[in-house]
């Protein structure tokens, strides 16, 4: 399937007449129809009724609203294509861990859609830190929000603050009273995430735990922060989380306080060394304003 069979499907769909779709794509009839044909055949269903007047099947019907959307978010991307080869916009690719969405990354972004002295067109992608950093050497993001360290010389990271950690527990815990302290927690089942990639935000709470010369026992994998939250409401177990995801707000879950004082995640800032792009520079002139860096 190519990109001409969409578009002639297009006309045809809204003209319902094979002459006059030709007329408006400047083609013959008989090429258009034959494209048509290819089209159904390669789908291997009738998207039109070869009566008089024309009519779009059902299948029909469906692949016209579909597929004009999906014409519609390609002139789009050609456009800022085009404006972005120009000089007249500015691409820039964001990661991020999806725990940080709970902290100054909303308000980053919407700072910089509407920001008037830089056109950014924004490119958001949801990825462990370590796919961040991988994403920022082959250049398709340039700058990512996660929650550990990582060594790699063509990568600098800043920690841009510390956010205190909480326990998610099902509604009605004992230990919901709290604080609590991290030996306490410890004898519970733990839900953790993510299981890949690795080293990720589950090596850190492994970590935190070893620290205090005690082991958690994980109940449950997951790869996704809500998933491990919902399966804590089912009552699959307990889990850390950073104190911003209380704004969750659920009825089957609560949260309480840690008594350790280093019971922390950072939210690092990674970019790649010596990126002193226009876009780039923007950005963190944004976060300075948000949250001045030390």
């Amino acid at each position: 399937m190519e990109l001409r069979h969409l578009r002639y499907f297009q006309v045809v769909a809204q003209t319902l007449n094979f002459t006059r779709a030709a007329e408006l794509l400047h083609i013959a009839q008989p090429p258009l129809s034959r494209q048509i044909q290819q089209l159904e055949d390669e789908l291997g269903v009738l998207l039109l009724e070869r009566s008089r007047p024309l009519k779009l099947t059902d299948a029909g019907r469906f692949f016209y609203e579909h597929s004009t959307a999906l014409l519609e978010q390609l002139n789009k991307v050609c456009d800022n294509t085009r404006r972005i080869g120009s000089g007249e916009k500015t691409w820039l690719g964001i990661g991020f861990a999806p725990s940080t969405l709970y902290g100054v990354l909303p308000e980053l972004i919407r700072r910089l859609r509407s920001g008037k002295s830089v056109e950014l067109e924004l490119g958001l992608s949801e990825m462990t830190t370590l796919q961040q950093v991988q994403a920022l050497k082959a250049g398709r993001i340039d700058i990512g929000f996660g929650r550990i360290h990582i060594a790699d010389p063509a990568i600098v990271q800043t920690v841009l603050t510390e956010d205190r950690l909480v326990a998610a527990l099902p509604a009605g815990h004992r230990l919901l009273a709290g604080p609590i302290s991290l030996r306490e927690l410890a004898k519970e089942p733990f839900v953790l995430y993510p299981v890949n990639p690795r080293p990720s935000y589950a090596d850190h709470v492994i970590a935190l735990f070893d620290s205090y010369g005690v082991n958690i026992h994980v109940a449950q994998w997951t790869n996704e922060l809500q998933t491990a939250i919902g399966l804590v409401g089912a009552g699959m177990g307990v889990t850390l989380v950073p104190a911003s995801v209380q704004l969750l707000h659920r009825d089957d879950i609560g949260f309480t306080p840690l008594l350790e004082d280093n019971a922390t995640s950072p939210i690092i800032l990674s970019q790649r060394v010596g990126d002193v792009s226009p876009g780039l520079n923007h950005c963190l002139q944004v976060i300075d304003e948000l949250l001045p860096r030390t």
